[in-house]
């Protein structure tokens, strides 16, 4: 699954509600978060295939 943050359009490996691969917490600023099947561009340690 994946999230994108919509301010910076960056998809990032996690859910909505809880962490990202690369640690963001999805709870804070919830509503800059949004579920999303696309591919996940986040380069950072976690997020990255």
């Amino acid at each position: 699954m994946a999230v994108k943050h919509t301010p910076t359009g960056e998809v990032h490996r996690g859910n909505k509600g809880g962490k990202t691969g690369c640690g963001f917490d999805t709870r804070d600023n919830p509503s800059h978060w949004v579920s999303s099947h696309e591919r996940i561009t986040c380069g950072k340690n976690g997020c990255k295939n």
